[in-house]
């Protein structure tokens, strides 16, 4: 038996995933978590991903792994001395120390030309804002650096022994056209003051090298790997007109697309996908985390805070959160909070609460399959995933709050799942298909959902205007 191996390393964890070629069925998996935080050394990761491997028993694997690839979390900001010592701690997509840098960068050349340039618009989640801060806040750090990348990049280092990227992951920092596949390096020399060495990009279906021994005796194919969104939509076998809602520690939709989308607003990211196409995304900060926050706010744990939240009333009898408790991405509202609305004496019970938290989650993404609507992008149908996703309440709920059929997928390790498909990509030339299982559907029901959708969406536009 083949066995590829998909790494899937997320902000609160790494995963390692072995699979079989032939059939794309589960052989093998192990997990360690990373810290909580905003910053983190990157040697962390390597650790993390170290356990995660013994946990699975790759190294026992031997000759049946001929490959690995390695998905993982976005934008965050490797930067590494001449020796690749880190010279800072990695400021991760949710760190926001980097709006104000964001901002100035808008200001100065204007959302138009950062389209054109990149075809995003920077925001604080951003690679090329942190490295502005880096810059301006570090400057005798910023002086060190020799090369930058990202944290697949950083994992692909430890695997391989060499720096490497991919389209989707260099799609995501503000420093890289996806449209015409090079680096913008005069935005590098701008907002940084200077051009380190950046990881080459790599086709989707190249090899970035070979295992290192210190990884087990099979010096397996090494992938170029991929952005954890990326790795999701492939190991979903994404197809035109299917969105993807991911309800994790970040609430991101997107889809896949032929053809780049462009989004001058910049709420949009037109990052490129891990098949050579485009993969317009949007992404929201606090998902679902705010389930656990309004669980630990009713003093609950999880199990009965989903079940107070299905005995309230559709509509949560009139309660509307505007979830921004850690600021917001999508819209960019860095400095924001949370508002909850609507409240009266008979409103303010715990199930209403509750059902007000799931309603929060998923008023944020239907904002986001609009614009995407908005732009062109086919919204047939949404493939809910993620930890939120196991939220019964929050499934029952989705279809009327967006407004079209919601699918839920298999529960599967969907980001490790698309890195072990690449990497069958590499080691065989061929992409293999390996099909989905969908555990339950949804279709929309009642004019509810148009109520929740019509409160939330004054709410936002009386607290911000948006």
């Amino acid at each position: 038996m083949n066995i590829v191996v998909g790494v899937d390393s997320s902000t609160q964890s790494c995963k390692v995933l072995a699979v079989n070629v032939e059939t794309g069925e589960q052989v093998a998996t192990g997990s360690a978590t990373h810290p909580d935080g905003t910053a983190v050394d990157p040697g962390i990761w390597t650790s993390a991903l170290s356990l995660a491997w013994d946990a699975a028993g790759i190294a026992g694997l031997g000759g049946q792994v001929i490959g690995a690839a390695v998905a993982a979390q976005q934008h965050g900001m490797v930067a590494v001395d001449a020796g690749s010592v880190p010279v800072h701690d990695a400021l991760l997509w949710n760190d926001v120390r980097s709006a104000a840098q964001a901002a100035g960068m808008v200001a100065e050349l204007g959302v138009e030309a950062w389209a054109d340039a990149v075809n995003l618009v920077p925001v604080a989640s951003f690679t090329l804002t942190k490295l502005a801060w880096l810059a301006h806040k570090r400057p005798d750090d910023a002086a060190r650096v020799a090369t930058v990348g990202l944290p697949h990049d950083w994992l692909n280092l430890q695997l391989t022994g060499r720096w490497s990227t991919d389209r989707s992951d260099a799609s995501g920092t503000a420093y890289f056209d996806p449209r015409t596949d090079r680096y913008r390096t005069e935005l590098l020399e701008r907002f940084f003051g200077s051009v380190p060495a950046l990881p080459p990009v790599l086709a989707p279906e190249a090899s970035a090298g070979r295992l290192l021994p210190r990884w087990g005796a099979s010096a397996a194919v090494v992938g170029a790997g991929m952005g954890d969104n990326a790795g999701a939509a492939l190991g979903l076998e994404l197809a035109p007109g299917e969105i993807v809602v991911s309800v994790g520690t970040s609430g991101t939709v997107f889809g896949v697309s032929a053809t780049p989308i462009r989004d001058a607003s910049g709420e949009v990211a037109g990052f490129a996908d891990a098949t050579g196409g485009h993969l317009p995304l949007l992404a929201m900060i606090n998902s679902a985390r705010v389930l656990a926050a309004g669980a630990a706010m009713l003093k609950v744990d999880l199990a009965e805070f989903d079940r107070l939240a299905l005995a309230a009333a559709p509509d949560a009898g009139g309660l509307t959160l505007l979830p921004y408790l850690d600021g917001e991405r999508t819209p960019n509202l860095p400095d924001a909070t949370g508002t909850l609305v609507g409240m009266t004496r008979a409103n303010m019970v715990p199930e209403n609460l509750a059902r007000a938290c799931v309603l929060a989650v998923l008023n944020p993404l239907a904002d986001a399959l609009a614009k995407l609507a908005g732009l062109g992008v086919p919204v047939e149908r949404v493939l809910l995933i993620g930890g939120g996703s196991k939220s019964r309440a929050l499934r029952e709920a989705a279809a009327a709050v967006f407004g079209v059929p919601v699918e839920v997928p298999q529960a599967r390790e969907y980001v490790a799942l698309g890195a072990a498909r690449q990497a069958a990509w590499a080691a065989t030339g061929k992409l293999p298909v390996w099909g989905r299982r969908i555990e339950e559907s949804f279709e929309p029901a009642g004019d509810w959902g148009a109520v929740v959708r019509e409160r939330y969406i004054a709410a936002r536009r009386a607290v911000y205007a948006l």
